[in-house]
């Protein structure tokens, strides 16, 4: 276990990069805070290696400041030890995500240890683009980012992260800008839909996040933005990716319409008294 970044993303991201699509959750978050890119948090992350008896890196998982567990495509027999190192350095933890077998295992040992009860509240699924499939919105056309929308932008991304933000958070606007991660559907000069991603890593771009304010949905704004951004992602030599609400099914269909294919699901669990 260590509390550096950088001293987690050298000595697990050869492993990792075996596969970047389904390590896309651990590789983009250690690596935008090895590099110092990530918004400002209040406390350390724990991050934790698996090795085989010849030293190999084998598993990896991570705790971010204030968040839960994550364990990506971690598996289940590594759950027990991965969650003893946790339960060695944390007295209190609020969840876990990843595989559902390798979190169940986790969250099993951790509520015998720390007399907690765990509850699923989110199944998500991971998918990659294959062939891309171009949609059409009823109106309207993409448009990159500009220093107009950071506030917009920052509202409107608080609205499905403000938990996970703090709040409206400006600061993570301005990186998308400085990238040029994000893009706006627009009609007749208003902005009805928005579509982020990450910098590529590994060859990897994963999309998000993805929204419509309610009163410009049923349009096909966000499919459209969503294909536009992904066919730009796929020109410029990388891969795409995105995660997807499993108890969303409209979103689902839309992704998969677009041409993105299941690559593995995953389940968060909350942690209470």
């Amino acid at each position: 276990m260590t509390t550096d970044p950088a001293e987690f993303q050298a000595t697990t991201f050869a492993f990792l990069a075996n596969d970047p699509v389904l390590h896309t959750i651990i590789m983009s978050n250690v690596a935008e805070r090895a590099a110092g890119t990530y918004r400002r948090e209040d406390g350390v992350g724990h991050y934790v290696s698996v090795h085989d008896d010849s030293g190999a890196v084998i598993g990896a998982a991570m705790r971010t400041a204030g968040r839960p567990v994550y364990l990506g495509a971690l598996p289940e027999s590594l759950a027990g030890p991965v969650a003893d190192a946790y339960l060695g350095v944390l007295t209190e933890l609020n969840g876990v995500a990843g595989d559902r077998p390798a979190a169940t295992a986790f969250a099993n040992r951790w509520t015998d240890a720390r007399d907690v009860t765990a509850t699923e509240a989110k199944g998500t699924r991971l998918h990659k683009l294959g062939e891309l499939t171009k949609l059409e919105a009823t109106g309207g056309s993409p448009r990159p980012m500009t220093a107009d929308d950071v506030q917009l932008a920052a509202e409107w991304v608080a609205v499905d992260f403000r938990e996970e933000l703090g709040g409206v958070d400006v600061e993570w606007a301005e990186r998308h800008l400085k990238d040029g991660t994000l893009w706006f559907w627009e009609v007749d000069g208003t902005p009805v839909s928005m579509v982020g991603h990450h910098l590529p890593l590994f060859g990897v771009c994963r999309v998000g996040p993805v929204y419509t304010p309610v009163e410009f949905r049923r349009n096909g704004y966000a499919g459209a933005l969503t294909s536009h951004v992904s066919a730009r992602i796929l020109a410029e030599g990388n891969h795409a990716c995105l995660y997807t609400d499993l108890a969303n099914p409209t979103s689902n269909k839309i992704y998969f319409q677009i041409g993105y294919r299941p690559v593995a699901d995953f389940v968060d669990l909350v942690f209470t008294a």
